[in-house]
């Protein structure tokens, strides 16, 4: 079809973003976040011109390639929307709202990266299968058996497996036994690819995936503490000590210096999902007050009605009543949002245990 003929091709993009495309696993999909006629911002497929006129889908091997191209395009957000015919106070709510969707998308998509990154690092112990051990369907099965093998090599837990070359989906029955075909669609393909995380840690993709995520965070963050052993961490963290930073927040991690008792730096968590407040758009500017001991941080942002907010330190509800800080020793600190993608290689520089 025509790219001028496609729903929605009228209302401009104000940011985008690349997302999982479930139904083809190993790819990303570009989505953007379009205003609509009513004033609302919406995610929709983003579209671009085939070279002859016609859409098609921006589709992007890896993550990374992806992001890259997104956060480039995503650095005019606010020239974007000050272009619009659109009074003053308008262009700040929607360019908020985007800047917050943006932020929060990122958190989340690095976040599963740096977990796919850990499940497939600490699946190298686990035994392989014999190529041949392997059970297929009987309808065209054979031509299975090798892609199947690679992903089995790769994280060989994995109850659900989606064959992209050959749009397929199988289910594991047995040790060995994958004669279970099961429908290819966005639901199945979003249960693999979080099988892909889960299953290196222990865990079921098709299990609530909230629950699961925050049980993969508390395994990860003994490992981050290690991070504090690494001499290019060290390096990385008395540099940001030189500039007077104390708070330095690489993805779902935050570096935290404090004078006291314990001198030097600790690792503390990035409070919040992408729906919570850590999903506002943040406030580069403000503070983190902390009148607390709690081991989540919480990073200063901005309301959608422009309202900012200073960042607080807490206790998640299950660790019970953050202990307090008395008034005198109360700490207000800057704070510094590294990209992401280094907490991955960070990761990836501990050798495993």
């Amino acid at each position: 079809m025509l790219i001028t003929k496609m729903m929605g091709f009228s209302n401009p993009p104000i940011a985008i973003f690349p997302f999982a495309w479930y139904e083809n696993g190993g790819l990303w999909k570009m989505w953007a976040l379009k205003l609509q006629s009513d004033g609302a911002l919406k995610w929709t497929h983003h579209y671009i011109d085939n070279g002859g006129g016609h859409a098609r889908a921006a589709a992007y091997h890896t993550f990374k390639e992806a992001s890259a191209v997104a956060t480039e395009f995503n650095k005019s957000i606010r020239e974007r929307v000050n272009s619009l015919s659109l009074d003053d106070e308008l262009k700040l709510s929607i360019s908020l709202k985007a800047e917050k969707n943006i932020i929060a998308e990122e958190r989340l998509a690095q976040e599963e990266q740096l977990m796919l990154s850990e499940a497939i690092k600490r699946s190298v112990g686990f035994p392989r299968p014999n190529i041949e051990s392997l059970v297929l369907p009987n309808k065209d099965g054979e031509k299975y058996r090798d892609d199947l093998y690679q992903c089995l090599c790769e994280l060989p837990k994995i109850q659900i497996v989606q064959l992209t070359g050959h749009r397929v989906s199988l289910k594991r029955k047995g040790e060995f036994d994958w004669s279970t075909s099961i429908n290819t669609n966005s639901k199945t393909g979003m249960y693999c690819f979080r099988e892909r995380i889960a299953s290196g840690f222990g865990m079921s993709g098709v299990e609530h995936w909230g629950e699961t995520k925050a049980k993969i965070r508390e395994l990860l963050l003994p490992r981050a503490n290690k991070l504090l052993q690494i001499s290019s961490v060290q390096r990385m963290l008395d540099e940001a000590l030189a500039r007077g930073q104390h708070v330095i927040v690489i993805g779902s991690f935050v570096f935290w210096y404090e004078q006291g008792k314990e001198v030097g730096w600790t690792v503390k968590s990035l409070g919040g999902e992408s729906s919570g407040r850590d999903g506002e758009t943040l406030w580069k500017e403000g503070k983190i007050v902390s009148k607390n001991h709690g081991r989540i941080v919480i990073l200063p942002y901005i309301k959608e009605s422009g309202e900012l907010v200073q960042g607080h330190t807490k206790n998640s509800s299950k660790d019970g009543k953050a202990l307090p800080r008395h008034p005198d020793y109360y700490l207000e600190l800057p704070f510094e949002v590294l990209d992401g993608d280094i907490m991955i290689g960070l990761f990836g520089e501990l050798p495993y245990e």
